[in-house]
């Protein structure tokens, strides 16, 4: 087994990346601290050949569910906050319309893309993380990526 610290340099910006598409860019940098944190800890218990990309992307599914949780819980102090840049990977510019065009989508459509187009997950996979078959985790991504890119046409007219 590879050491942790090469774990996370790998696959780091997976994740960050999969945690922003299903938190937006204010919650996705705790989100990715709290799913490496959780890994290192169930690390050693990992089987050999596991898929660790996928394992990762797992964890940090249900810490953005918790976020979720939490967040429907808590006051909203602002009515918007800064945008974080994160050294793996600028989030696009507010003004350009993604992070609301990614928050009107179905929690499906959204997870769906996050897990196979950023991630790089095969259908199988992504419908073992959200429930149902690979044709419908399919279908959920390409409605998906047609109302994105609806919208920001839309956005950008």
């Amino acid at each position: 087994m590879q050491p942790f610290e090469h774990v996370v340099t790998e696959h780091g910006p997976t994740v960050l990346r999969v945690c922003r598409a299903l938190l937006g860019a204010t919650d996705a940098d705790d989100a990715w601290s709290e799913t490496f944190l959780a890994a290192m800890r169930a690390y050693p218990e990992l089987p050999e050949g596991a898929n660790v990309e996928a394992w990762l992307v797992t964890i940090a599914r249900r810490k953005a569910i918790d976020v979720h949780r939490a967040r429907s819980r808590r006051a909203v102090p602002v009515a918007e906050t800064p945008e974080q840049v994160s050294p793996h990977g600028v989030p696009a510019p507010p003004e350009d319309g993604l992070w609301e065009a990614l928050r009107a989508l179905t929690d499906r459509q959204r997870e769906a893309i996050a897990f196979h187009h950023l991630a790089g997950l095969p259908y199988a996979e992504v419908a073992a993380l959200v429930g149902g078959t690979p044709a419908a985790a399919r279908r959920a991504a390409a409605d998906g990526m047609r109302t994105l890119r609806s919208t920001l046409q839309e956005h950008a007219r």
